[in-house]
């Protein structure tokens, strides 16, 4: 049994780009440096703002998904993860009501599922007493989702947030405080999300947040004591001890988005970096080729010859290999660009186009059957299949149920798609 007397939020927002992952990293930064054990999640399957979260809470963010998992099993991973922590914070993903079917899947499904309440990030740029009927409607739109509090951002002047105020207390919702604008809050951005590969300083972040923000009655949002309930997953194949022995790829861009999850339901695993160190598969039950951007690094990735070869011979031997999106197109024979083609492992008899006029987003959940077992993910990519794509050993569907043309690819005892799975196969 797990006591999670503490300090536990989610950070919502009515719309991506309403600054919650600016909030919700800053307030992470704030409590570490002064001394709290927190524990960051993420909502959804993002595996990029989970990096931001990790960087400055010094443990790994979790996602948390109602799509690729149970409400049973969110509840045990926030238990889990959070059991040692002072302060709990989950960071939502796109609008708060935004799920793959209406709300099913979003933040507020998070927030109910786990019984927390949320506090709402408003852009305020332009708008002042508007912002009313935009806050009540969130308030009465689901009264099972809490609304502690309003942070709002981009605020433009002193007049401004008394305005602000003005709305919050005539609607009797607890104005948290507010970010300023500031042109050294805005950050880079590479594809879709944050560019990680950014190092970002936060101090300019927490001081704002440190001035304008009432960071020590959020700390007053406590959360009731929950009881650790049994492990439910999707997929139970993989409980701790199938995987004997597993050799993950893992560095900070090419082979990176990896779901915490993921990792912590193997034993004896370990890793290694494709671009500088070279694999000893003599004795990997499980070789494990995640997603990232190789596309990115493929000058290191080609004089690491002795890399690409040894991969190549563990899977003509019949070596187990799950390969997601980025691990994918590096197993492919080669990946062009505009500026050339470039082999990778050749263990797929495939190219990948990374040239800018191919480019073309996938994105989205994404579920399949495969041995008699139902496996759920996410995609999320711009690259193509040079030419024809490959036939699919089985149809894969969105989260509507819908079929989509991503396919999954079986080479001996390789698996190789571009959907980073949340919980691995068990080949």
């Amino acid at each position: 049994m797990y006591s999670l007397m503490k300090c536990c939020f989610l950070i919502g927002a009515p719309a991506s780009g309403s600054g919650k992952t600016t909030v919700a990293r800053g307030l992470m930064s704030l409590y570490a440096s002064r001394g709290y054990k927190v524990q960051p999640f993420k909502c959804g399957p993002d595996y990029i703002d989970t990096k931001f979260h990790a960087a400055v809470c010094g443990r790994p963010s979790i996602n948390l998904d109602t799509f690729m998992a149970t409400p049973g099993h969110v509840r045990e991973l926030y238990s889990r993860y959070g059991a040692d922590a002072d302060v709990c914070i989950v960071e939502g993903m796109m609008g708060l009501f935004d799920g793959y079917d209406r709300d099913n899947g979003s933040s507020a499904e998070i927030a109910r599922v786990l019984d927390i309440p949320v506090v709402l990030v408003i852009d305020a740029k332009s708008v002042a007493y508007s912002m009313a009927p935009l806050i009540q409607g969130f308030m009465n739109f689901r009264k099972d989702v809490r609304i502690a509090g309003v942070i709002f951002n981009r605020v433009g002047s002193e007049k401004h947030r008394s305005m602000l105020q003005q709305v919050c207390d005539d609607l009797g919702v607890e104005c948290l405080g507010y970010l300023p604008k500031n042109v050294e809050l805005e950050q880079g951005s590479r594809y879709l999300g944050l560019d990680f590969s950014e190092k970002t300083d936060n101090k300019v972040l927490v001081n704002l947040l440190e001035t304008h923000v009432r960071w020590q009655q959020l700390l007053e949002l406590m959360d009731e004591s929950i009881t650790e309930p049994k492990r439910d997953c999707i997929q139970s194949g993989n409980e701790k001890g199938s995987i004997q022995r597993t050799l993950i790829a893992r560095n900070n861009e090419s082979f990176s988005f990896i779901y915490q999850e993921n990792i912590d339901a193997m034993e004896n695993v370990a890793f290694f970096d494709p671009e500088t160190e070279l694999p000893m598969l003599d004795d990997v039950k499980l070789l494990y080729l995640p997603g990232g951007y190789p596309e990115k690094h493929l000058d290191v990735l080609v004089k690491a010859e002795a890399t690409r070869h040894a991969i190549r011979e563990y899977a003509k031997r019949g070596g187990h290999i799950i390969a997601e999106c980025g691990g994918m197109m590096y197993l492919c024979e080669k990946i062009v660009t505009d500026e050339g083609e470039f082999p990778m492992c050749g263990v797929l008899p495939y190219s990948i186009t990374a040239r800018k006029n191919d480019r073309k987003l996938s994105l989205g959940y994404r579920q399949f059957s495969l041995d008699g077992k139902e496996y759920r993910g996410h995609e999320f990519h711009y690259t193509q299949f040079l030419g024809q794509a490959p036939q699919s050993v089985t149809q894969v569907y969105n989260a509507k149920g819908e079929p989509v043309p991503t396919p999954v690819i079986r080479y001996r005892n390789v698996l190789a798609s571009y959907t980073h799975l949340y919980q691995l196969i068990d080949l």
